[in-house]
């Protein structure tokens, strides 16, 4: 009802997350509080507010501070109006088609919703679905938008009037919370012995079946449970025999496998953690965080063989939380897969393909419709840094810098390891959860799931695709694919100018600013002469690039076969700087030099000579392979990517990092014949590093002088590239070798100590996870010079 009189009032306008996350209640509670007439509504600009009163300010000001905890503002517009003031203030009713609701991240349980669980006095006490507006499932439940329990794995469960009256009442917590639900009318848990049908849990548990999942936990069963998006392989971390069975079975030999634990307490007894990592794995994200172990932790070394961290989550959905009043001791929840698999989503699934792999599996009925693995964090120099981005944080958007055209669609293909895709729309960039690795065709199937249902959610339709320039690329042939189908115009972009634009969009570097000087450090990225590129300096902007400086090339001996067989770079780098006869005169009594000796050497070197199967690669990736190889670590193969470049990081005597600089092993800096191109020589490296062998020296210390060195070389090289006549505004670091947290530090303490200004990652990976993101802003802003070519 309004009142008679026009006077002034307020129009604010909310962007950002704040549809779907309980933000119009928060209005309309505050509105209440203090006094204000109006109304709120979702619209597809973001939500709006009308305001009648005199303490609208302090409306303003409160909304910032109290806004929902999964709300995220990007900006919030206020103007003046005039009208007539309604005498309350009201939830307007949303009507079809107004507004687009972003879909938010599935959120970790939230502490109400854990005290209720925790209540014997409680509706909810020990229900495993317990969800508010504040935390839940949200993208892993969704079919189709809007966002609501029709379009939902929800739709199946009708409300209970209980329930009904909480989601209808803007007072309570789970107002137009779509998950709602209770033992009387929501999903159910169950135990399946796989293969053999349903369990009667009370050999195990008098209590409820999810007990009994933690008694058989403890008894030493491997258990598949069903978590928010996808199932986890379940057993006692303190339990070494379940621990080698889960190996064998999963067939993971050595990766290390992901803990969860009851609390932060728990975790402090095996690992430990600053503020900014107990911040991380308290976070509503609840990713797997990697800390540092602690030397007297008793859990097996078979955890993480070989590596000098531990990954850690806590629980984050109401059935761990009740599993963990069983358990009183860390559990080994590692991807309900066999190794290279696509991680379980479904029932059904779990009985056909993890049968052999887990004794038992907790079911649930509420179906997974999107799956979604643990994101992985780990904190650098005080920076939370995502190393996989997916439950939690996909699929969240990211902003596209000022300046990047918004006008136009983009879908972009990311690449084949760690596959992740993009779309751009409305100045954001819509970066999907990681996909996994294209190799494997049911990874392949999810990933043109996920784009279906992507393009509906968002409502998105491509006018431009933008792929790697790999000719073999699974993602980029199915870029093509797409592209030749719909008839749009397609970008094929170098994998490490991509590297870098992702890092530049994600520091909000303008379309306008300054070039960058990019350092991209990784395993292969097809180069643009046709060579293996991985190790490269380039002068960036987001339409195109310079390549400045590189790494020496050397042959990828065997090609593919070299990421999988560290042992090859050690014998390429080896005869192609060296080469064998000095290698056999000065270092024959070492144990390398009889490992190398027997491998079909005439075989090799006709592969290096004629150029076969065997092309150069400048990567850095490979470097430290050679360098692990040669020190005895992962030297035959590789169980999976990075392990012998981690394990060679693991190995590292931290005290040999403060020895005398002049112990460093001395890569030198000379010029490629022919191109000009000034690059890193390994050959001193190599001579050292061999001779430090022969006089006894730890891996550790030949470790911490490889890396200080590397470092050091790398940072001459940007002072040399930046003393040119037109200096780069910022250097951006990105590539999966930066993940190395050693080479990451000393890098960047050095440049920013020479008052460099540094862009690195944070929210989205150095790795190839944040290539999409980068390929996307690069198509944005040449399309309009690629309309006008075609």
């Amino acid at each position: 009802m309004l009142t008679g009189e026009v006077t002034s009032g307020a129009l604010v306008v909310v962007r950002g997350q704040v549809q779907g996350v309980g933000f119009r209640p928060t209005v309309w509670r505050l509105a209440r509080e203090i006094g204000l007439s109006g109304d709120v509504s979702n619209t597809s600009d973001g939500v709006r507010i009308r305001l009648w009163g005199s303490r609208i300010d302090e409306f303003v000001d409160r909304l910032r501070a109290e806004a929902p905890p999964l709300a995220r503002i990007q900006d919030l517009d206020r103007q003046e109006i005039e009208g007539r003031a309604p005498e309350s203030f009201e939830i307007s009713e949303t009507t079809a088609g107004t507004m687009r609701v972003a879909i938010t991240p599935d959120i970790t349980i939230c502490n109400e919703c854990r005290e209720e669980i925790s209540d014997p006095f409680a509706p909810r006490f020990r229900y495993p679905f317990t969800n508010c507006t504040n935390c839940g499932p949200r993208f892993s439940i969704i079919s189709a938008a809007p966002y609501d329990r029709a379009k939902t794995s929800m739709q199946a469960f009708d409300m209970c009037d209980t329930c009904r009256a909480e989601y209808e009442n803007p007072e309570d917590r789970r107002y137009h919370a779509q998950p709602i639900a209770c033992h009387k009318c929501g999903p159910r848990v169950w135990i399946e012995k796989l293969g053999h049908g349903t369990v009667n849990s009370e050999s195990f548990s008098m209590l409820d079946d999810i007990d009994a999942v933690g008694g058989m936990i403890t008894s030493g069963h491997i258990v598949a449970v069903k978590g928010i998006g996808g199932f986890h392989l379940a057993c006692d971390a303190t339990n070494e025999d379940a621990v080698a069975r889960l190996r064998r079975l999963k067939k993971r030999p050595t990766k290390a496998l992901a803990l969860m634990a009851r609390d932060v307490d728990m975790v402090l007894q095996y690992a430990k953690a600053n503020e900014k990592e107990i911040e991380a794995l308290s976070g509503p994200e609840a990713p797997i965080v990697l800390l540092e172990a602690r030397k007297d932790n008793p859990l097996p070394s078979e955890i993480a063989p070989g590596l000098a961290q531990l990954g850690f989550m806590l629980p984050y959905s109401p059935l761990h939380e009740l599993m963990f009043k069983r358990v009183k001791r860390p559990i080994v929840m590692t991807s309900g897969n066999v190794s290279g698999e696509p991680q379980c989503t479904g029932n059904g699934e779990v009985r056909t393909r993890l049968d052999s792999v887990a004794d038992f599996a907790c079911m649930t009925d509420r179906d997974i419709v999107n799956r979604i693995d643990d994101s992985v964090v780990r904190v650098d120099r005080d920076v939370p840094r995502t190393l996989r981005r997916a439950r939690g944080f996909a699929p969240s958007s990211l902003q596209l810098p000022k300046g990047i055209p918004t006008t136009q669609g983009v879908l972009a293909f990311g690449a084949d390891l760690k596959n992740t895709f993009c779309l751009t729309k409305d100045a954001e960039g819509i970066l999907s959860q990681h996909m996994g690795d294209l190799s494997d065709p049911f990874t392949e199937d999810d990933l043109l799931k996920n784009l279906g249902l992507f393009e509906q959610l968002f409502e998105h339709s491509p006018d431009l695709i933008a792929v790697d320039r790999h000719p073999e690329y699974r993602s980029s042939k199915l870029g093509r694919k797409m592209a030749v189908e719909k008839g749009l115009p397609i970008i094929e972009i170098q994998h490490h100018h991509a590297h870098i634009a992702a890092c530049m969009v994600e520091n909000n570097w303008p379309h306008d600013g300054n070039r960058v000087l990019g350092v991209a450090l990784d395993g292969a990225g097809w180069g643009m002469d046709g060579t293996v590129w991985g190790g490269e300096f380039l002068a960036c902007d987001y339409e195109s690039f310079q390549r400045l400086a590189t790494f020496k090339p050397v042959p990828l001996l065997g090609g593919d076969a070299a990421a999988r067989e560290p042992w090859r770079n050690a014998y390429a780098h080896i005869t192609a700087e060296m080469g064998w006869s000095e290698f056999s005169m000065n270092f024959n009594q070492l144990e390398i030099f009889q490992y190398l000796s027997a491998k079909p050497r005439t075989t090799l070197d006709g592969m290096i000579s004629g150029g076969m199967n065997s092309p150069l690669t400048s990567s850095c990736g490979r470097l430290f392979d050679a360098a692990a190889a040669i020190v005895g670590l992962s030297r035959e193969t590789q169980t999976y990517e990075g392990e012998a470049a981690m394990l060679f990081e693991a190995a590292l005597d931290h005290e040999a990092l403060s020895e005398n600089a002049e112990l460093d092993y001395p890569f030198t800096i000379p010029l490629i014949g022919g191109s000009g191109l000034p690059y890193i020589e390994p050959l001193a490296v190599w001579r050292a590093m061999l001779g430090d062998l022969v006089l006894g020296t730890s891996i550790g210390v030949i470790s911490a002088r490889f890396h200080r060195g590397l470092a050091r070389t790398i940072v001459a090289m940007i002072n040399r590239l930046q003393g040119d006549e037109v200096p780069y505004a910022a250097v951006a670091l990105s590539g999966g070798c930066f993940q190395n947290r050693t080479l990451f530090t000393l890098v960047c303490e050095a440049l920013e100590h020479g008052g460099t200004k540094v862009l690195t990652h944070q929210a989205v990976p150095a790795n190839d996870g944040g290539i999409a993101l980068g390929q996307a802003a690069i198509a944005a802003a040449t399309f309009q010079k690629i309309r006008e070519r075609t």
